[in-house]
């Protein structure tokens, strides 16, 4: 007698699993403190240039002191680039293990895919916004209630966010300006705003360092308690006729 065949099932692939973001959290806020401490050398290095500038335009000569805040600068700047490309690399890094974790907390309020997490940052322009939506998706994925009115920490996120794209611009500009002049005090006037943007630059680290341990301090809490996400309301059938009631599995996205 043969037996009745058994219907295929769908072959399904590994299904996500929770990886820690600790670890990645204590290198990117180090290395984030690597970022703010050029900075305040960044400044020290531009107060001593505007010093030796006002000197010179003032009828001063000093060579060697031309040499040393020219080296100072140099340095400082050289030592910034450096943490700021071990900040970026580990940074995304982290980004995209926190994005994994959301799609076992909550997968239904990801708006895109775990690659976005990694691509979204090497687009240009698309790269001012997309990364932004991603971590508002993964705060929302790694609070208690997911499907909650409110996200958690989205106000830190957007100070962050907006202070990130505006002290890259603003650095961007006064760099330039740096590069440009050739005079005494042009030279001076342009290492005063090298000093603004480098404490731009220290607010912006300062608030990206509070953002990585405040999604890493949520996703480490919901993983610990073993928390199930919660399920969206179910949409409300009413007698025919009636309206159709219900809320959306993403609210305020």
């Amino acid at each position: 007698m043969a037996h009745p065949s058994l219907p295929r099932r769908p072959m399904l692939g590994p299904l996500p699993v929770l990886r820690s973001p600790i670890g990645l959290a204590h290198a990117v806020t180090a290395l984030l403190a690597v970022v703010i401490v050029a900075d305040v050398l960044n400044i020290g290095a531009a107060a001593y240039m505007m010093s030796v500038m006002g000197d010179l335009a003032s009828g001063g000569e000093d060579v060697g002191a031309v040499n040393r805040a020219d080296w100072a600068v140099t340095s400082t700047t050289g030592l910034y680039l450096l943490g700021l490309l071990g900040t970026a690399t580990l940074f995304i890094i982290w980004f995209h293990r926190v994005r994994h974790n959301a799609e076992v907390f909550a997968p239904d309020v990801q708006r895109r895919t775990p690659g976005w997490a990694i691509g979204g940052w090497f687009i240009p322009f698309a790269n001012l916004f997309i990364p932004r939506g991603i971590a508002k998706d993964v705060l929302r994925a790694s609070q208690p209630d997911p499907y909650a009115s409110e996200v958690r920490h989205r106000g830190l996120l957007d100070a962050w966010w907006g202070m990130w794209i505006a002290s890259g611009i603003f650095t961007q500009f006064v760099t330039d300006r740096y590069n440009e002049a050739s005079d005494p005090q042009a030279i001076h006037d342009a290492a005063g705003w090298l000093m603004t943007g480098s404490a731009a630059d220290i607010v912006s680290a300062v608030l990206a360092l509070l953002f990585v341990r405040r999604l890493t301090a949520a996703q480490n809490e919901k993983a610990m308690t073993g928390r199930q996400p919660l399920q969206p309301p179910a949409p409300q059938y009413p007698a025919a006729g009636g309206p159709v009631t219900g809320g959306s599995p993403v609210p305020g996205a």
